[in-house]
Formats: structure tokens, sequence, C-alpha cells
């Protein structure tokens, strides 16, 4: 969705920015812009890291948090603070109400890693309560403003608030104060739009040749169709893998700072999320979380645009949790097309799994899951079964062999409710 027009004139007030840098002085740290030469020599481009995950709070959020708490007015400090995050966030207004001290609930959806739990609590010490409820940001969303409202508190949206999209765009000021270059792309996280309207509001007014380009995960894509049908609205359902940036539906001020200023949104396969958040854990010893990732996965899809080009990502946040890797570790493998899941109906045929193992798989191929979904007649019912391959061509030459030996199947991959169920 490029644009023709050269000068948007709906931005954030650079001189409100200005101000929010001031406040945060000796609360967050300056983080480093670094290039990457790794992600450099692979893309062909210079890729510098705006390193958020290396915030006090290991991600951005702290900025705008503090800032939208620290500048309450009187009457509003004084009551008890709420909020709603899927973590970060959460972190945020924790580490903020502990260094103001007020009271604050902490709403987080009940599937929130434990390890952002666990941060929460410990920012926020003995200011904070965590609340757990929902089965996504928007659940949560709602069930904290039901408590706000009943009990007269404050609450601190995690993006649609102007306060917190001008904390959030210290970051810009940031990267254009330490860039000596030229920027030719500035690459954004988006789950609600406060950190991209922020950021992109900066550039806009100080660096305005920039392309400015938000990333969204491809199961959550609440940004990308309000801008693609000029309207905000709210999905039906999310995927929220991407914890960080699953959001239903985009606030008001945040999508209409995101349609006027950015260049374009794009969307981002969970399965490359996870594939990349590994290769920067095992080639740059980087640790991510999947928000975190999102603009390293783009540069995939943006790389004839930016080969040669000064390119800036902003890496968001690195909350993971460890024990989410299997699930990353299997996703990544599903996405490369090494990792595949079948339903499989055995013919009753005397040999019928020597068959399988013999005729359909080839030498490299490794049965890794093989279970009977009903059990209690092996020889007639379906059978679970996941096979890992050297090359993801291969998977069409057992599909093809399958039908030769006259086994039933229907193909799994990407029906990953499903899969949940049962790898």
């Amino acid at each position: 969705m490029d644009k023709d027009v050269a000068v948007v004139d709906t931005f954030v007030a650079l001189e409100n920015v200005q101000k929010a840098a001031m406040n945060l002085r000796g609360v967050i740290y300056k983080t480093p812009l670094l290039q990457n030469h790794w992600l450099s020599q692979t893309y062909g481009a210079n890729i510098y890291l705006k390193r958020e995950d290396l915030q006090v709070v290991r991600s951005y959020k702290i900025r705008g948090a503090y800032n939208k708490i620290s500048t309450l007015p009187a009457e509003q400090a004084e009551r008890e603070i709420v909020c709603s995050s899927a973590g970060n966030h959460a972190q945020g207004v924790a580490y903020a109400c502990q260094l103001l001290g007020i009271k604050g609930y902490i709403f987080m959806p009940a599937n929130t890693p434990a390890q952002k739990v666990g941060k929460v609590r410990l920012f926020g010490k003995d200011k904070v309560e965590v609340v757990l409820i929902g089965n996504t940001y928007d659940d949560t969303y709602a069930a904290a403003k039901d408590f706000c409202d009943s009990r007269g508190c404050t609450f601190i949206h995690p993006f649609d608030d102007m306060a917190i999209v001008e904390g959030q765009a210290t970051v810009g000021l940031e990267v254009l104060q330490d860039a000596h270059f030229s920027i030719d792309y500035c690459f954004m996280p988006i789950g609600g739009g406060g950190l991209a309207s922020g950021v992109a509001s900066v550039f806009k007014q100080l660096s305005p040749n920039t392309k400015l380009v938000g990333v969204q995960p491809l199961g959550a894509p609440s940004m990308y169709k309000s801008i693609k049908e000029d309207k905000r609205q709210a999905l039906e359902s999310i995927e929220s893998f991407v914890d960080g940036a699953a959001v239903k539906c985009p606030g008001e001020l945040t999508f209409s700072l995101c349609r006027e200023l950015l260049d374009d949104v794009v969307l981002v396969p969970e399965g490359q999320v996870c594939e990349d958040l590994l290769k920067m854990y095992n080639e740059e010893g980087i640790v991510l979380e999947p928000a975190g990732t999102l603009t390293v996965s783009v540069l995939k899809t943006y790389a004839d645009k930016i080969a040669g080009k000064n390119v800036v990502c902003v890496i968001s946040g690195s909350n993971n949790d460890i024990t989410r890797m299997e699930d990353i570790k299997e996703r990544a493998m599903q996405h490369q097309g090494l990792k595949h899941y079948f339903m499989v109906t055995f013919n009753q045929k005397p040999g019928a799994l020597r068959t399988f193992v013999n005729q359909v798989l080839h030498p490299g191929d490794d049965i890794i899951h093989f279970q009977y979904i009903k059990k209690n007649n092996k020889e007639k019912g379906p059978v679970f079964v996941g096979i890992e391959v050297k090359q993801p061509h291969d998977v069409e030459n057992i599909k093809h062999r399958m039908a030769e030996e006259g086994f039933a199947y229907e193909y799994l991959n990407g029906k990953q409710d499903f899969l949940n169920l049962l790898v």
C-alpha cells in the first residue's frame, strides 16, 4: 500500500516526544543501535537493530507506561491503577507503579507464559496484584475494564493513548540521534500500534525519506486488515502464539496514525518467526520473544528491496519462556517443511505396517510419532503419524507412495489447533 502522498500532516507532536524523553531520563536505558553483521551479510544490506530487548523490563513498553502514569493529573494519580496486557505492558506498568508508589492491578491472559507473570510480580513488588483471566488480550481487556469501572480506578491502555504513544515514540528519537547515516527502511512490529504510531511520527518529521514498514503476525492481522479496508475493525479470532502482537482490534488513535504514516504493513507467518527466533539465538546468542522477532522475519519478504540499503529493525522485546522452546522448534520445522503429520487409515491386509515402513518410507525418513486414535479396534482405527524428512519436497513422494500402496490419509500440517491436541 505504497503512498503517493509526500507529506503527511497527521503525527504525534515532536515537542511532546521530546518532553517524554526528558521525563524518562533515569528511568529507562538508552538502548543501543547496533549493526548486526550476520543479518547484514545474509541480506546484502546494512542491518541495524534497535535493541529494546535490552531495556530495563526487556521491552520498550516501560517508555509509554511510565510516561503515562507519571504525568497523570493529581486526582487520577491518587487512584489505583489498572491495566490489561499479554506481558510487556504489564511489566512496564508494574515497574512504574513500584517507582511511583502507586497500587496497581495487572490483568493478564490466563495462558500468559509463567516467565512474564513472574517478571510482573518482580518489577511491581508489593505495589501490584496480578489477575490471570481470559484466553486472549481482548478478553482480558474487557475484564480489566469492568473491574476498573466498578472501583473507579485509572485505566492505563497498552497502546490507544496519546501519552503512551509519545513514550513509545522516544524509541524513534533515539534511533535518529544515534544513526549518523541516512536510514532507508525502518521496520516496526505492530500489535495494537502504539510503537509504530510513535516511531513513524518521529521519522516523518525528522527523516521523511525513510520507508516505514509495520510488521504483524499472519495469525493476528488486525492492523493490516483495518488499513487494507480503510476501516478499523475487530477480527473474530486470532492466533495467539505471537502473544506480544496478538490483538484483535487496533486502537482508534493508533489506527488513524498508522493508516496515514506507514508506507506498508506486512504479515509474517508464525513458523517463519519461530525459525528466525531460533537462528538469532543459535547464530547471534540473542534471546528474543516471538513479537520481538517480527522485524527480523520481515527481512526475507523485503530482501530484494533492502539490498545495499541502510535498514533499522526495532527489536521490541525478549521476554520469552524457555518452556515454549519445544513448541517454537516444532513450528519452525513445520514451516521449513521438515516435519509432517498425517492421519492414516491402514488397510486390513496382513503386513500393512511393514508395507508402510518399507515401501512408503525411504531411508532418511524418520517416524517421530505413531499413535492409534481408535485404540479399541486397531485393525480399523486411524493412526496419527508424524514423519521427519531430510528435504521439504520429500513429503510429496511420501504422499504419492501412500496413494500407490492403498493407504487413505489426511494431511494435517496447517491445522494447528488440531495438532496442538496431539503433539
